[in-house]
Order: C-alpha cells, then sequence, then structure tokens
C-alpha cells in the first residue's frame, strides 16, 4: 500500500511485507488510498514487477505493501485474484482496479500517483479523473482524441501501445477488444471517440 504523505522530499518506495489479510485491512485503514502487490517470490514476472515498483522516486512519502502469495495464501483469495504479479487499488479498504502483469515503471508511477487537473468549465479547484489513452502512431482518431483533451484543457497520459505489447494486452483485457483509440477514464474503458461518453464522464462542455 501507498501512504501519500504531504512532505515533498524526494524518496525510493519502501516495502513492507503483510502476513495475512487481517495485517493487510489493518495497513489499509491507515490511508484513503492504498497499492498492494501480490506476487510469488522467484518468479520472473513477479520479481519485475516488483523491481520496477521499488525502482521509482517520487516527491511523495509513501509505503508499499507487498504479499508474496507463496506464503501467504489467505489475501488474493479475498480478492478472486488468480494469477501474479497483480497491483491491487484500494480506496480505504475497497478494492478499485486490479493491474496484473508486469508493467512499466512510467505505467506504474501514473496509476499511483494519478493524473489530475482542472477541467474546463468544472467546478473550480475540482480534481480531474484520471484519464489514460491508448493508441498508435498511425491512427488519426488516436490524434484527433489528443487534439480534443488538449482543447478541453484534459490532463491526460498518451500510451503507444504499438511500443508496449504488455501493455497492449492490460488494455485487451480491460476492454475486450484491442482496436485503438481506447481511453480510460478512472478504470472505465472507453472504445473508440465516443464523445458524448467522455464528456459525460469528466463533465465536459
Amino acid at each position: 500500500m501507498i501512504i501519500i504523505g504531504e512532505q515533498n522530499s524526494l524518496c525510493k518506495m519502501s516495502l513492507k511485507s503483510v502476513k495475512s489479510f487481517a495485517e493487510l485491512q489493518t495497513e489499509l485503514e491507515k490511508s484513503d488510498k492504498g497499492f498492494v502487490l501480490l506476487y510469488k517470490k522467484g518468479s520472473e514476472s513477479s520479481e519485475c514487477a516488483l523491481g520496477r515498483l521499488e525502482g521509482q522516486i517520487l516527491n511523495n512519502e509513501f509505503t508499499l505493501l507487498k504479499v508474496n502469495v507463496a506464503e501467504t495464501r489467505d489475501v488474493h483469495s479475498q480478492f478472486n485474484i488468480s494469477s501474479v504479479p497483480s497491483l491491487l487499488q484500494f480506496e480505504g479498504q475497497e478494492l478499485k482496479n486490479v493491474i496484473k502483469g508486469c508493467m512499466t515503471e512510467d505505467y506504474y508511477k501514473s496509476v499511483i500517483n494519478g493524473i489530475y487537473s482542472k477541467v474546463s468549465g468544472g467546478e473550480e479547484g475540482k480534481k480531474q479523473k484520471r484519464v489514460v489513452v491508448y493508441g498508435t502512431p498511425s491512427c488519426s482518431w488516436c490524434k484527433r482524441i489528443r487534439d480534443y483533451f488538449n482543447e478541453k484543457n484534459v490532463k491526460y497520459r498518451y500510451i503507444d501501445v504499438a511500443a508496449n505489447p504488455a501493455i497492449a494486452e492490460e488494455m485487451k483485457r480491460k476492454s475486450g477488444q484491442m482496436g485503438v483509440p481506447q481511453t480510460e477514464i478512472e478504470g472505465q474503458m472507453i472504445v473508440g471517440f465516443d464523445k458524448p461518453k467522455i464528456n459525460r464522464l469528466l463533465g465536459l462542455n
């Protein structure tokens, strides 16, 4: 679990092992936002995910919880997780998102930090929902979505899935489709440039 602090000093991600579901619940009570990596020690993909998470340097103080499913067997079953590595995103004790596989450091960072900004026409100071655009360089509709977000002052993260096969597979797992563009707004996938739906989810005029 990552507990976002108020200090801005640079620090590396610290790791804390959780040995039981009860301990996990106790840790999740300490913050309104948390992340837990379920992994299997010695597994190549698990070690990849663990290394990329702990290799980050962020402008926050935080704690990352990790669960070695080979030793702790009562956590993954509580959330019906059948494969590792899986990064679990919580709000309080409520599971909000599951990211399976070893992703890039930039992808983990975007998920952990969240991407927020003021939405044009929205309430002053209101946090924007996290937005990720999946596309390819040759996709004209991908460019149109990005141009639209730029026009509306929507902050987003763009991922070229042609250069990131692992993320392309993660995108397919979430939406059931491989076509681009796809837009993820707070975990909800939108296939194609569905402007009415995008506007509704982001509160755009």
